[in-house]
């Protein structure tokens, strides 16, 4: 049966308290039950607050907090961006199609500024494609989705299969082409141009390599 929807869960529905309250339980490893005994609430309380049909009050999250090391403010942080956006498979067929070189699919077409950049990618046999520079602080994740991708960086060339994947952090030109006579298919994520003012996560030995490949 759903809530009832009422101005105070029209209100409180962007803070996720039920969400949360069930994060904390299981990263903390507690059953229902144990919490019940913690705080000495019941297990049946304690559930219909995980699953918002009902809403605590301030004395019960209080205690709930006790346990959990949180304050309230936890659960009433005002949220600073929430974005959802969905690409429906019959709204993404065929766009951006080129018989020459294939598709490409973005998959955050929606989204205005994008954190990051993702797109389906169709590669025609012996079709070749110059992918953008990669800027300082760019990152690219390629997954082969189905055929064969030759993938060639800085005049190094990787052969990657069907269910191969690659993360790839340079600033060296970036080419891919379709292996063989089949076409090949690829999911392809960036950082976005908009990202690439954030600092970069530091590595813990700067001056190690990573193998090119890994079998």
């Amino acid at each position: 049966m759903a809530k009832p929807e009422t101005p105070e869960n029209w209100f409180l529905a962007p803070y996720c308290i039920g969400m949360k309250l069930r994060s904390l339980r299981t990263q903390k490893r507690l059953t229902l039950a144990r919490l019940a005994v913690e705080t000495g609430l019941s297990t049946a309380l304690l559930s219909k607050l995980e699953t918002d049909r009902m809403i605590p009050t301030l004395t019960t999250l209080a205690t709930i907090c006790r346990v959990y090391g949180v304050g309230l403010a936890y659960f009433f942080a005002e949220p600073t961006q929430h974005t959802l956006a969905v690409t429906r498979k019959v709204a993404s067929q065929g766009r951006g199609r080129n018989p020459e070189t294939g598709s490409r699919v973005p998959l955050h077409a929606s989204i205005p500024n994008p954190l990051m950049d993702a797109s389906l990618i169709e590669l025609t046999p012996g079709s070749a494609a110059n992918e953008p520079r990669p800027a300082a602080k760019k990152a690219v994740l390629v997954y082969v989705l189905d055929g064969r991708l030759h993938l060639d960086v800085g005049g190094m060339r990787e052969t990657l299969d069907s269910g191969d994947c690659v993360y790839l952090e340079s600033d060296l030109p970036l080419a891919w082409n379709a292996a063989g006579k089949q076409a090949c298919r690829l999911l392809s994520v960036t950082t976005a141009r908009n990202a690439e003012s954030l600092p970069a996560t530091p590595h813990n030995n700067p001056s190690a390599t990573t193998p090119a490949s890994t079998s």
